[in-house]
């Protein structure tokens, strides 16, 4: 009986989908940008960059993503002080980073991507690592208000996170001519 309780993972997937599906296309990119240089998919240098000033951005952030794994292992169990400064720091630098490559543009790619990157169980640090970052003054005004904006009152006051696993993880896809038919 408790398993007609629990959704459905394709359910879950499909709404993955679609909240990726409904995020700019530029957002879409840096996602699965992002999640290559994370996840050590492929080399994100040679299929990502465009020029060298991406393929230098490209670098900075495999640099700072080296500090994931570490992060993956210090995600707090509670809300305690003492706990939150070693994590919440890197967190809030990575976060920053990410914020001012002016490709993620609301909280919830924000939180698409990190789900991702670090798990589940940075579901209930993400609010305050994107709000502290979304106000540090290297970001423009009209962004920072625009990030800020983007933050809902029900995400940034939840009293629970689900620690289900997101399922969805989007990746490059090559394009296929379309003169080629696909045999069985």
């Amino acid at each position: 009986m408790a398993s007609r309780m629990k959704p459905a993972q394709g359910s879950m997937t499909l709404a993955e989908m679609k909240e990726f599906a409904a995020f700019p296309s530029a957002t879409q990119r840096y996602i699965r940008r992002s999640l290559d240089v994370g996840l050590d998919r492929d080399d994100a240098t040679e299929r990502w960059s465009r020029d060298v000033v991406e393929a230098a951005s490209i670098r900075a952030q495999a640099r700072l993503y080296n500090s994931l794994p570490d992060l993956r292992a210090m995600v707090p169990d509670d809300s305690g002080l003492d706990a939150i400064e070693p994590f919440l720091a890197p967190l809030m630098t990575l976060v920053a980073f990410d914020l001012g490559q002016g490709r993620l543009t609301s909280f919830s790619a924000l939180r698409f991507l990190y789900e991702r990157l670090i798990g589940a169980e940075v579901r209930p640090w993400l609010p305050s690592a994107f709000c502290a970052a979304a106000a540090l003054p290297h970001l423009h005004p009209e962004l920072r208000r625009k990030l800020l904006q983007s933050i809902s009152e029900a995400a940034a006051t939840a009293s629970g996170w689900s620690n289900r696993q997101p399922a969805f993880f989007p990746y490059w896809v090559e394009k296929v001519d379309s003169g080629t038919t696909l045999a069985n």
